[in-house]
C-alpha cells in the first residue's frame, strides 16, 4: 500500500470530526455489507468519500457490524441446536415409552410360553395389546409360540410312546 496515499486521506479528515451515521449512510453500508464482510481498502475510501465520513469510521463500522453478524450466526445457531436437543428428548421420551410397553407384552408372551411349556392351560387368549404399532408383530410371535408349544406337546407324546 502507498503509505503517502493514505497519509494524504488522513489529513483530509480531522481526529475528531467522527459523526453520527443517519439512515441512508447506514443504508448504504448495510447494502454493502451483505454483499461483502470485508472491507478493501480502495472500497473503504471510496464509501468514506460517498458519505463524507473520515475512512477510520468506515472500517470500525464494519468490524462492528461484522461483530454483530457473527453473533446473530451463533445465536441462530443456537436457537436450531435448541430445537434439535428439544426435539431429540421428545423422541428419547417416546421411545422409552415404546420399550417399556413392548417389554411388558414380552413378558406376558414369555409368561404364556412358560404356562405352555409346563402343560397348563392348552389354548392362549389374545393379549391386549395396547401398543397400536407393534400389534401384528406381537401377534405373529404369539402365534408361532402356539406352533412351538403344539410341537413340544407333540414331541412329549412321541418320546412316551
Amino acid at each position: 500500500m502507498n503509505s503517502s496515499f493514505n497519509s494524504q486521506n488522513l489529513q483530509k479528515y480531522p481526529k475528531h470530526n467522527k459523526k453520527k451515521l443517519n439512515q441512508e449512510q447506514v443504508k448504504l453500508l448495510e447494502a454493502n455489507f451483505d454483499s461483502t464482510k470485508k472491507l478493501e481498502t480502495e472500497k473503504k475510501l471510496k464509501l468514506a468519500k460517498e458519505l463524507g465520513v473520515p475512512p477510520r469510521q468506515i472500517s470500525i463500522w464494519y468490524q462492528n457490524r461484522r461483530a454483530r453478524w457473527k453473533n446473530q450466526n451463533m445465536e441462530n445457531e443456537y436457537n436450531a441446536l435448541q430445537v434439535k436437543l428439544e426435539n431429540a428428548l421428545s423422541e428419547k421420551i417416546q421411545l422409552e415409552k415404546e420399550t417399556e410397553t413392548l417389554r411388558r407384552e414380552l413378558e406376558k408372551a414369555n409368561e404364556m410360553l412358560i404356562a405352555l411349556k409346563s402343560g397348563a392351560q392348552g389354548k392362549i387368549r389374545e393379549c391386549t395389546l395396547s401398543s397400536s404399532c407393534c400389534k401384528d408383530e406381537i401377534r405373529k410371535v404369539v402365534a408361532v409360540m402356539k406352533d412351538i408349544a403344539v410341537d413340544l406337546e407333540r414331541d412329549e407324546r412321541t418320546e412316551m410312546v
